[in-house]
């Protein structure tokens, strides 16, 4: 995706005085910048799952005033609950298509801004309901389709824009903990939703909601799209730069000159490698298939948590004690705390060892025993629970991290695909969307399971988890017979 339109951001012009002529400067700039406005629609995500527990059907031990919240609160209310959760991530993931199809026509900053105004609007038109007195299904599920579809603008436009900035070189920490902003937004929304919700459930929405629209606004202000809009090369050219800089300006344009020939002379050959890889062949590749489905496994688990957790702890005593709406929603953050370690750590793991899918299915198999034990022993103490919920998120998030980042990156460099650029977004497609189909049906599934009792959506969930490593055991065994024929070297080299 490229910007079409050049020059700086509002804020420089605005601000002349602004430090920003140096392309680090707009490199750290782009990844906060960036990193806020994913941070923010994470946050305006969370309220769903924080007021189900005040939505839904009261729990046996709840106050006669815990009456919940028509069409929510009848007997098949985690079902209306689930469906609502399917309702805005169905068209989340129908829309990344689109979204990144529109990106490359579009300039990004106002498409970026575009789409978190729309899903900060909706998040506070949904909040509106609590004092319009809306009971009506129709509406909710309204907003969170079109929601939903504003949402999918997100992903495409911060991952092209920091594309745009950072090299392909030395991307793994950086990534790394950019990566982080999913688990920080939950964070935020769950805080920000839980601590006004005695005011309200309408507020939970409206001021996340405000928070996006806030963060739309920095981003306009802030961001520039790409190097070039301001002049600088693109990265990874700077030791060309520099070895230019001696050179003679007739011999570097004669130089240049020759370089361009070479490139009209491969412009054909070019533009075949652009189409030689479709959908169906695409799937075809090596690891492409197992990853997809690993993700989608994977995110099945991590949206139910994501969607349930603040609801399942409300309806589960903790020390023989009913948590009380806010308690369980800023309790559910300790899941996401422990999810931003886990991303880290799996991608520095992986870089290590050299070992992309190994470390995934360790982390899937851990994760196994831990939810057991979070389901058994979660229940006997506070601080019992929070040190298994940590344990878990880490375990849960660690692979769905490493997969959304470093393993689609890997898959670039395949022989087969290496400098096609359509047939590497093709792949992306295909891994990130598969992997959105399971985090739409893992909270469909929740709300219905959880009529039966949790104990059958734990069950569904390590089930889930265990078909997730099952589809990378192939990978996994290929991964440790290289490392025992010596192909794969544990690098002592922490950039590498």
């Amino acid at each position: 995706m490229q910007s079409r339109i050049v020059g700086l951001a509002p804020a420089f012009s605005l601000f002349p005085n602004i430090p920003h002529k140096t392309f680090t400067f707009h490199q750290i700039l782009v990844l906060i910048v960036t990193f806020i406005a994913y941070a923010s629609f994470h946050a305006s995500r969370k309220p769903p799952s924080i007021v189900k527990s005040v939505l839904g059907p009261p729990s046996l031990n709840s106050s006669s005033i815990d009456n919940g919240w028509a069409p929510f609160n009848g007997t098949h209310g985690t079902k209306r609950l689930g469906e609502l959760d399917l309702a805005f991530l169905s068209s989340y993931a129908l829309g990344m298509y689109f979204a990144g199809h529109l990106g490359d026509r579009i300039d990004l900053r106002y498409f970026l801004v575009f789409g978190m105004m729309g899903s900060g609007i909706l998040t506070v038109v949904f909040g509106l309901g609590y004092w319009m007195n809306v009971h009506l299904l129709w509406f909710y599920m309204s907003v969170q389709i079109v929601c939903g579809l504003f949402q999918s603008i997100g992903w495409p436009c911060v991952v092209s824009v920091v594309g745009n900035w950072c090299g392909k070189e030395k991307r793994g920490l950086i990534m790394g903990v950019w990566n982080s902003h999913t688990s920080v937004g939950n964070i935020l929304g769950s805080v920000i939703a839980s601590s006004v919700l005695d005011f309200g459930w309408g507020w939970s929405f409206v001021l996340p909601g405000g928070l996006v629209i806030v963060s739309g606004v920095v981003v306009f202000m802030f961001l520039v799209v790409s190097p070039h809009d301001l002049g600088f090369e693109e990265p990874g050219k700077e030791m060309e730069i520099e070895m230019s800089l001696g050179e003679n300006v007739e011999e570097s344009l004669r130089k240049q000159e020759a370089e361009d020939a070479v490139l009209l002379e491969n412009v054909d050959e070019l533009d075949d490698s652009l189409f030689a890889i479709g959908f169906l062949e695409a799937w075809r590749l090596p690891g492409v298939a197992p990853y997809a489905f690993c993700l989608f496994f994977s995110k099945l688990v991590a949206y139910t948590f994501l969607y349930w957790l603040p609801y399942y702890l409300r309806h589960t005593a903790v020390a023989g004690v009913n948590l009380s709406h806010k308690t369980a929603g800023i309790l559910s953050t300790v899941f996401d705390i422990g999810g931003v370690l886990g991303g880290i750590s799996a991608g520095f793991i992986s870089d290590k060892i050299k070992a992309r899918a190994l470390t995934s299915i360790t982390f899937l198999a851990l994760s196994i025993p831990a939810l057991i034990m979070y389901r058994i022993y979660g229940s006997v103490s506070m601080f019992i629970n929070i040190v298994l919920m940590f344990i878990s998120g880490l375990l849960v998030n660690g692979p769905y991290a490493l997969i959304t980042t470093a393993v689609a990156a890997d898959l670039g460099t395949q022989d087969s695909i290496k400098g096609n650029g359509r047939a590497l977004a093709t792949v992306t497609a295909i891994i990130d969307g598969t992997g959105s189909v399971g985090a739409a049906l893992g909270p469909l599934l929740a709300g219905y399971i959880s009529s039966r009792g949790w104990n059958s959506v734990f069950f569904m969930l390590i089930v889930s988890i265990f078909f997730a490593g099952l589809f990378l055991v192939r990978l996994a065994k290929a991964e440790i017979s290289k490392m025992r024929s010596g192909e794969l070297i544990v690098s002592s080299d922490p950039q590498s």
